[in-house]
């Protein structure tokens, strides 16, 4: 049977032409000389293949629901309809899914993703309101089997955190999170207050890809201003009792990274220069097109009007997305890492926006 052509979404000629690309690098003698980078590349031809199998299945079943339909114009039969009909919600669904896949194609969107969070003014609510996200992006990354690294934490001065610096692995992972950068809010009955009062707490969410070896960024030593110090941890055995952490400024921009998650001060420099180059690359690409600047988002006023979504647990139960317009009065299971339906939303409006 002759299948039909789709186009559009469809369309996975870049894609099986990358996958033979990316064979041909995992045949070469030399391929696991770098086994970090193998495993890169062994992932995201897995990750092509499961896309382009998973399009040509649907493509043979809808295929095959149409020449049904031709049928019934011949000969009428009440068991076929009943079969299309039954299988319409998942070829529906399957759309849907195969969709988010296909879009996520900007230069950037299969990259694993740098996600900071940040308190907003307010003390401990916004601290404890930062740690709350920082949970629930944690959590939506187990449930997408993202592998996660918190590179820096600074705690909050009496609970939560003040900010958060976390890498997100796996493909499309910036794709799916470009979305999240802006200003969180949310209203609930405070439990730091004993009078129990209705309390408005803000955390800004920053989003940007990281950049892979093939970027070339360059950093002169004499622009870094280098500090280490001692790793703040849970306290007792997890106390790191050497001065391991790294603090990283670029003098002529003022761009300043952090990484603390490991033991060793070298791996920590390494990791904080990766984030540092990933940072200086977003900046000089803004600069190039301002248009770019959608990617990291204005996060200078984290306050009142500014939010993205809104989390109210008080009077009512709601999560809203300002921007799509989507909600859910779920409010737990959001924080408890279901988010899927606001990163589609959003993915899916840009794709139509584009399309006016």
């Amino acid at each position: 049977m002759k299948l039909k052509k789709y186009g559009g979404f469809f369309d996975l000629t870049e894609k099986e032409e990358k996958i033979k690309e990316l064979t041909i690098q995992m045949n070469n003698p030399d391929f696991w000389n770098d086994k970090e980078k193998a495993e890169k590349i062994i992932e995201e031809c897995n990750n092509l293949k499961t896309i382009v199998g998973n399009v040509s299945t649907l493509k043979k079943t809808i295929n095959d629901n149409i020449e049904m339909i031709e049928m019934l114009d011949e000969e009428p039969n009440d068991e076929i309809v009943s079969i299309i009909e039954a299988e319409m919600p998942g070829i529906e669904k399957k759309l849907d899914d195969l969709r988010l896949e296909v879009i996520l194609n900007e230069p950037y969107d299969k990259n694993n993703a740098l996600l900071e969070i940040h308190a907003g003014a307010g003390g401990t609510e916004s601290c404890d309101w930062a740690s709350m996200l920082m949970r629930m992006y944690l959590r939506w990354c187990d449930v997408k089997s993202y592998k996660y690294e918190i590179l820096d934490v600074q705690n909050g001065d009496e609970a939560g955190i003040k900010r958060a610096n976390i890498l997100i692995k796996g493909f499309n992972a910036y794709g799916y999170l470009k979305g999240e950068k802006g200003v969180h809010r949310l209203v609930r009955i405070s439990p730091f207050d004993a009078n129990k009062r209705r309390h408005t707490s803000f955390a800004a969410i920053e989003v940007i890809p990281q950049i892979d070896d093939s970027i070339e960024v360059e950093l002169k030593d004499s622009e870094l201003k280098i500090d280490v110090y001692r790793s703040s941890g849970a306290g007792g055995q997890s106390v790191n009792t050497t001065d391991s952490a790294v603090r990283i400024t670029h003098l002529p921009t003022g761009v300043v990274v952090t990484c603390q998650n490991e033991r060793s001060q070298i791996k920590n420099k390494e990791k904080a220069l990766q984030v540092l180059k990933s940072k200086l690359y977003q900046l000089e690409l803004e600069k190039r097109d301002k248009s770019l600047s959608v990617m990291k988002g204005n996060l200078s006023e984290i306050n009142f009007g500014s939010q993205i979504r809104s989390y109210v647990m008080h009077p009512y139960m709601m999560v809203k997305d300002h921007r799509t317009e989507e909600e859910t009065s779920n409010v737990l299971k959001v924080l408890d890492g279901d988010i899927d339906m606001f990163i589609e939303k959003y993915l899916k409006g840009r794709i139509s926006n584009e399309k006016k």
